[in-house]
Order: C-alpha cells, then sequence, then structure tokens
C-alpha cells in the first residue's frame, strides 16, 4: 500500500477517513461477535466470577499491548507524539472522570463502544443512551459544562513526555512493555479455562485488541508518508461522538480524519456482524425508572470522559496499551466507579427473615 501516493492523489483526511471507517468495521464486527464490553468484565470481576466477559476484555487488551509493543520494537510506530503522552495531562481529571465513566457505564449497561454496538443491533436504550453521552461530551468538550471540566483537570496535572509515560517512570523499556503484554494474556488464557471457550469469543476478543494496534499503526503510517503535519491516534469514543454531534448541527462542521469514518465502521461492523449471528431486535426500556437510570448514566460517562481524556476503548485500551499514565489511571478510576455502583445499584435485595412456625 503506497500511502505516499494515496495522500498525494486524494488527500491526507480522505485517506484517514477511509483508513477510520475499515479499523471502525473491523472493531465493530469483532466486538459485536465476542460481546467485548468493560462493564461486564468489571461486573464479573468484582462478583468474583472470573468468567467469559473477563476473558474477552483481557484478551482484547492484552492483544493491543502485544501489539503495539511489538511494532514500537520493530521500530514500525512512534507513539511519542500522541496526545495522551507528548501533551500536558490531567491526573484529577483521569482519576475523577474515570470514577463518573465507571459509575456511569454501571447505569447505562453499558461503555460508550459497547452503546454504539447495541445501537446497530436495534437497542433503543443504547442508541438514547449514546445521543446523550454525545451532547454532554460536547458541552464538557467547549460548552456549558467546560468551565466545571477545567476547573477538575486543573487541580493535579503533569507535564508531558517522560512524565506522562509508565514506561519511562518505572525505568522499563518497550520490550519490557511487551512482556507486560504476555503476562495480561497469559492471565486471559488461564481465565478461559473457567468458560466455555467459544470460538468467537478468541476470535472476537483477539481482533477487537488488533483493531486497536492497527488504528495507531495506520495514522502513525500516514503521517510517515505525508509532507503534512499529521497527528497520530488510535481509537477512542468520545472526541468522535462529540464531533459528529457538531458535523450534524453545527453550519461549519469539522474537516473529515481518522474519526469521521471511525462511528459509521464501528456501526456497520456491528449490524453485519448482528445480521449473520441473527442477532438483530429492536428494544425499548422497560418503565420510567430505567429511562431515569439510563440518561444519568450516559451524563456521567460524557463528562467523565472528557475528564479522563478518553473512554473505555479510548482510555483503557488504548491509552493504556500505549502506558500512558492518565490513561491507567483513568482505567483504575473506572474499575473502581463501576464495582463501587454495581454495588450499590444492582445489588440483590434482602429478604425478609422468615417466622418460625409454632
Amino acid at each position: 500500500m503506497n500511502l505516499s501516493l494515496l495522500n498525494e492523489t486524494y488527500g491526507e483526511a480522505t485517506v484517514l477517513a477511509v483508513g477510520g471507517l475499515i479499523v471502525g468495521l473491523l472493531f465493530g464486527f469483532f466486538a459485536q461477535r465476542s460481546k467485548f464490553c468493560l462493564r461486564a468484565a468489571v461486573i464479573e470481576f468484582w462478583h468474583g466470577k472470573f468468567g467469559e466477559k473477563l476473558s474477552v476484555w483481557l484478551l482484547t487488551f492484552s492483544a493491543a499491548v502485544i501489539a503495539i509493543q511489538a511494532l514500537i520494537v520493530l521500530g514500525d510506530l512512534d507513539v511519542s507524539t500522541s496526545r495522551q503522552l507528548a501533551s500536558r495531562g490531567s491526573l484529577s481529571g483521569a482519576l475523577i472522570g474515570g470514577l463518573l465513566f465507571g459509575a456511569g457505564m454501571i447505569m447505562t449497561r453499558g461503555c460508550a463502544s459497547r452503546l454504539l454496538v447495541l445501537s446497530a443491533n436495534g437497542n433503543l436504550r443504547a442508541l438514547l443512551s449514546g445521543l446523550i453521552f454525545a451532547v454532554t461530551a460536547q458541552s464538557a468538550l467547549s460548552g456549558a459544562l467546560s468551565p466545571l471540566r477545567e476547573s477538575i483537570t486543573g487541580l493535579w496535572t503533569v507535564e508531558g513526555g517522560p512524565s506522562r509515560d509508565l514506561l519511562a517512570i518505572l525505568g522499563w523499556s518497550h520490550t519490557t512493555g511487551l512482556i507486560v503484554g504476555g503476562i495480561w494474556l497469559m492471565a486471559a488464557l488461564y481465565f478461559t479455562t473457567r468458560t466455555s471457550q467459544r470460538a468467537w469469543m478468541w476470535i472476537g476478543g483477539l481482533g477487537t485488541g488488533l483493531s486497536v494496534a492497527l488504528a495507531w499503526w495506520f495514522s502513525y503510517s500516514v503521517s510517515k508518508a505525508s509532507f503534512e503535519v499529521v497527528h497520530i491516534q488510535g481509537i477512542t469514543f468520545s472526541g468522535p461522538s462529540a464531533e459528529w454531534l457538531m458535523r450534524v448541527l453545527a453550519p461549519n462542521p469539522p474537516e473529515i480524519g481518522f474519526d469521521f469514518g471511525l462511528l459509521p465502521g464501528v456501526f456497520l461492523g456491528s449490524f453485519i456482524a448482528a445480521w449473520i449471528g441473527k442477532e438483530l431486535k429492536l428494544e425499548g426500556f422497560k418503565d420510567g425508572y430505567a429511562m431515569r437510570r439510563y440518561i444519568v448514566g450516559a451524563v456521567f460517562m460524557g463528562f467523565g470522559a472528557m475528564l479522563a481524556g478518553g473512554c473505555a476503548v479510548g482510555a483503557g485500551v488504548t491509552g493504556g496499551a500505549i502506558f500512558a499514565l492518565t490513561a491507567w489511571t483513568a482505567l483504575v478510576g473506572m474499575w473502581l466507579g463501576a464495582g463501587l455502583v454495581d454495588r450499590w445499584m444492582d445489588a440483590p435485595p434482602v429478604s425478609a427473615p422468615t417466622l418460625m412456625q409454632p
């Protein structure tokens, strides 16, 4: 693939958009078939049931880490200029945003990527939650919630470069990062022994993780083949959701790029996967309480994602796989926030004690 020729012929923006569409299609397809979902993995973990959902998340995460670190070791990828590492970050935003996002994904029964995947399958609850997520994310980025976001992110900041690179902080090389990915993979393999070990759990989990690595590699390759400044990026859903909202509503929509193709690609990939698996089904709300819960959860996720610098995929997998300090902080916050809210909201009711019969 001659990216220099493609850039010259069609322009970097178009090449990135088409690449985003292809990467998104692969991610959506594999995520739908594997039932990839951080919320489900967190619930299994906190309930002590280390089963299929946790295995899928670990397969995805380890595949992303191994592929990305291997590309870096081989000299085919350089993520040092990515926003997750090069620019100033916020540890307060990552932690508080992670906690809020984790709480929100329990309330909406899915993270941002899962909502998009389910929307393509006919889930109207996920569609409404996704729209509210996008509106809140845009408000936190440059709207009414922006001052609050800036206040929280300013509490504890960290400079870009080595101070934000977890490998540099620990004195580890990218080879060590590759080994860490292998350890996560071994954990995933161990937990798969406790499941039914269906084929799509393996194929879909690994495919989802490799899609994350493909996004980094593709945007980096386009930047290397371009005479213009092209920012490298991976898969995330908070920024693109806000961008697509403005593309629909604003008179002067943002320029096209990787994010332009990503969301439609994920939607299409998930739709195709659900059609193949005969899982297309319209689903709505059961009652008013459920709707209120989803709405509040979507607001938490939208604001939390913008605080944390990404969603469960953008910070948790895309940023975590390049060992960004703020991404790992956000990921810990998501696991903690989700675990606490799941215990509070979805705990089984305590049955009343039965009276002794005389």
